[in-house]
């Protein structure tokens, strides 16, 4: 099993409980549905709004469907209607902090970073303090409070340990303290 760290329905027309269909001999209703199937289509599900599926540039390795959905109804309003933009990806650009960091050079966006682990979880800001993110070239860390860091990352990008910490008000991350990295992506709304 494999964490991820970083969220229609169809009225059928109703007929009050009567047969319409007795008395009529030669004729039959039918519903909107029943048509569709006859001809091998399907009637389309009200949608949610597009809002909620963003754009992105490329497919994601690490996010399904369902999770970018969740996700998209999370992120703060500044990010809705952006296109998704894979800046950053261990797959693509290999691990290393010092790429990362490159690959963000000159992006002036909100950004989404995505860390898959053998185990993870999702966690909120819980406004107890403004210990976001912190980074320089031997590691990144997110979260604090405490004496804690909620999320932290070695400069190889290989080594991550988590905590609990006030930012979040999470429990680990993992299933143990200590873990390895798999795969990294980031995302900017651009």
């Amino acid at each position: 099993m494999s964490r991820r760290f970083v969220v229609g329905k169809m009225k059928t027309p109703g007929t009050g409980g009567k047969d319409l269909r007795a008395g009529y001999k030669y004729s039959m209703i039918t519903t909107r549905e029943e048509t569709s199937l006859k001809q091998n289509t399907t009637t389309k599900p009200d949608l949610e709004p597009e809002t909620f599926r963003p754009n992105l540039s490329e497919q994601s390795d690490l996010l399904q469907t369902d999770q970018i959905e969740k996700l998209a109804k999370n992120l703060p309003p500044r990010t809705v209607g952006y296109p998704w933009t894979l800046i950053y990806s261990t797959a693509k650009h290999g691990m290393s902090l010092k790429t990362l960091y490159r690959s963000m050079t000159g992006v002036d966006t909100p950004m989404l970073l995505v860390i898959k682990d053998s185990d993870g979880q999702i966690f909120k800001w819980t406004g107890d303090n403004m210990f976001f993110i912190k980074g320089d070239m031997d590691s990144l860390a997110f979260g604090g409070g405490g004496g804690e860091i909620g999320l932290w990352l070695d400069g190889d990008l290989y080594h991550g340990r988590s905590h609990s910490c006030k930012t979040f008000d999470n429990h680990i991350l993992s299933k143990k303290e200590d873990f390895y990295v798999q795969d990294i992506e980031i995302w900017a709304f651009e």
